[in-house]
């Protein structure tokens, strides 16, 4: 079971990771019928179901989190747990599930929660610190980390593709960080503001890595915990976790904007949906079409900077995409293919 995040943010789908659990008979055909009826099957929440949505919604909450001014990504983050802690108790409440979990993936919930909520914490620093272009297409470097990890923790293969794959992304960020021993002085002459590009940048880097451990856990859980739980421990921690950060580094204080509010609201209500939409599409539909589909967040990212930032990217930014969504794409392709046989 597997609530995606980054992410983060909504979390991005991993094909390379596939759920051997066997689910409950009936488990798989009573969603589809519902879909099919419009109406939510058994212990299922009506507030939520499966939606093209899933596209679009966490690219709209990062939109909303490059829009909101003064306010520190970590203060964000607690926001946004705060929102989502008030629509999943009811959801949690409604599904009889409980809310501690099954006693022996409670650890594995503890660390999903704290990896999670960091992830998204880090996610969040990148796009106030970059542009929404780059930490977007970063984010999706996550699948490399994500074998890598699988092949140490889980013992799953690391095959040659898969060392193509990881050149590939390696080649993508490359672009985008643009550093300045390989670049020369075009890319350190930008002074403070290439600083910042490169904090933004290491965040971003420092999320995927975060959100691939995350992936690892949630396929050693496999489906024995509801994804409506999964979000709590994910929200409950995160919310601890950003009141500590703020308490150390002093960063806490309310928005003035009314505006910002409104934005804040809204970061939370679309990052919510985004990660219930998208786990809802993996359980209907496989995982390799889903992360094919989920490469449309790049298109949004370019759309949104340019319309609402007029900031058009660069073209070392639009090579680094095309490298990333290369190998997110072909490790997607892959493992579709490898399920299909």
């Amino acid at each position: 079971m597997r609530p995606l995040d980054s992410t983060g943010a909504a979390e991005v789908p991993e094909p390379g990771l596939r759920l051997t659990d066997d689910p409950p008979q009936g488990a798989i055909e009573e969603p589809a019928a519902a879909e099919a009826a419009g109406t939510p099957g058994p212990g299922r929440c009506w507030l939520f179901g499966s939606s093209p949505c899933a596209l679009c919604a966490p690219q709209v909450a990062s939109l909303f989190v490059k829009k909101v001014q003064d306010v520190h990504a970590v203060e964000i983050s607690a926001f946004r747990c705060v929102f989502q802690m008030l629509v999943i108790i009811p959801c949690l409440i409604y599904r009889k599930t409980g809310f501690m979990g099954p006693k022996g993936q409670r650890i594995f919930l503890l660390l999903r929660g704290v990896l999670g909520s960091t992830s998204m914490i880090l996610l969040y620093y990148a796009f106030q610190a970059t542009s929404l272009a780059d930490a977007t297409v970063i984010t999706f470097s996550s699948p490399v980390f994500t074998s890598i990890f699988a092949c140490i923790f889980l013992k799953e293969k690391y095959s040659p593709w898969d060392g193509l794959f990881t050149v590939f992304t390696i080649t993508g960020v490359i672009l985008i960080v643009r550093p300045p021993f390989l670049f020369g002085a075009s890319a350190a002459g930008r002074g403070e503001s290439y600083s910042l590009h490169l904090k933004g940048t290491i965040a971003a880097v420092a999320h995927a890595v975060f959100a691939a451990l995350t992936l690892v856990i949630l396929r050693k859980m496999g489906k024995s915990v509801d994804y409506f739980l999964s979000i709590w421990y994910y929200v409950i921690l995160g919310l601890l976790e950003s009141i500590i950060v703020l308490f150390i580094i002093g960063e806490w204080s309310l928005p003035y904007c009314g505006l910002d509010r409104l934005f804040l609201i809204l970061i939370g209500l679309f990052g919510l949906g985004g990660q219930v939409f998208l786990t809802k599409a993996i359980q209907i539909e496989k995982a390799g079409p889903v992360a094919i589909m989920k490469t449309m967040d790049v298109v949004f990212a370019f759309i949104f900077q340019i319309i609402f930032f007029h900031d058009v990217p660069t073209w070392w930014t639009v090579g680094g995409a095309l490298c990333v969504i290369a190998s997110s794409t072909g490790a997607a392709v892959r493992k579709w293919c490898q399920g299909s046989k």
